[in-house]
C-alpha cells in the first residue's frame, strides 16, 4: 500500500506528519526520519482495527485493491 504523507515543520522543533487520507493519523518527531518511523507505526495501528471488525462479520469477503 502507498500512502502520501505531510511533513510540515513544527514550531518546537522537529516535525509533524500527518496522513491525507486518514483523517487523525497523525505523529511527529525530532527529524524527518523520525517522523517516517512513527507515522508508520500510526498507520499500522490506524488501520489494524478496521481489519479486525471486519474479519469478525460472517459473510464478509476481503479483496486487495491495488491503486
Amino acid at each position: 500500500m502507498k500512502l502520501r504523507v505531510i511533513l510540515e515543520p513544527s514550531d518546537e522543533g522537529g516535525y509533524t506528519v500527518y496522513v491525507p487520507s486518514l483523517p487523525g493519523c497523525i505523529s511527529e518527531g525530532e527529524d524527518i526520519d523520525e517522523a517516517m518511523v512513527n507515522i508508520q507505526e500510526a498507520i499500522e495501528l490506524y488501520l489494524d482495527p478496521l481489519e479486525h471488525e471486519v474479519l469478525a462479520k460472517e459473510g464478509i469477503i476481503v479483496r486487495e485493491l491495488v491503486l
